[in-house]
């Protein structure tokens, strides 16, 4: 039985250690678990709606911009737009500045601007309303100069409004920079 019995006591020294570490695991997991739903519950009630926001000129601006750069790049998609490296460029600018343009409306309704501090909000604001008005009035004034009823003519109607569309909202781009130079300057001069 002495043979039997050490054999048997190292299996109760092997299982004694065991629970430790078990525990440890457990702690840890409990830890990172309750860590995790702390930043959580903060991030989730950090999350605000700005309804005022639309209410306000650069709101309305930016719904304007959304609407009709949808409609500037919806008009040329429809036609054979591929065949001419004009209407290339005025795809890539109105979808480019589209999405950025939803971004930024969904980080100002949402007002995650006031959640990350690190990033100079008026001087980025400044910096894509000014672009997205340069690059935009380039692209309506070529798409305009290109619009003629030689290419296709059946694309005619389409290239004429959404090159009308793509002045639109080269203005609403114009209103937004020149809100952001004013923020973007008052917060300089503080």
């Amino acid at each position: 039985m002495e043979p039997h019995e050490p054999h048997h006591h190292h299996l109760q020294h092997h299982q004694q250690p065991l629970p430790p570490p078990q525990l440890q695991r457990s702690h840890t997991v409990t830890t990172t678990a309750s860590s995790f739903t702390v930043n959580f519950a903060s991030t989730s009630s950090a999350l605000a709606y700005d309804r005022d926001f639309l209410r306000t000129l650069p709101g309305i601006l930016m719904v304007l911009e959304i609407g009709l750069g949808l409609l500037v790049w919806t008009l040329i998609a429809g036609t054979e737009y591929f065949l001419y490296p004009v209407f290339g460029w005025v795809m890539f600018v109105a979808v480019f500045y589209w999405v950025l343009t939803l971004f930024f409306l969904i980080i100002y309704m949402t007002m995650t601007y006031t959640r990350i501090p690190q990033v100079p909000w008026t001087t980025v604001g400044l910096c894509f309303n000014g672009s997205a008005f340069i690059l935009y009035l380039i692209a309506a004034i070529v798409e305009s100069s290109a619009v003629t009823k030689d290419l296709h003519s059946h694309n005619y109607n389409s290239w004429a409004a959404s090159s009308f569309f793509a002045f639109a909202v080269t203005f609403c781009y114009a209103g937004n920079a020149y809100f952001s130079f004013i923020s973007w300057r008052s917060r300089i001069l503080q």
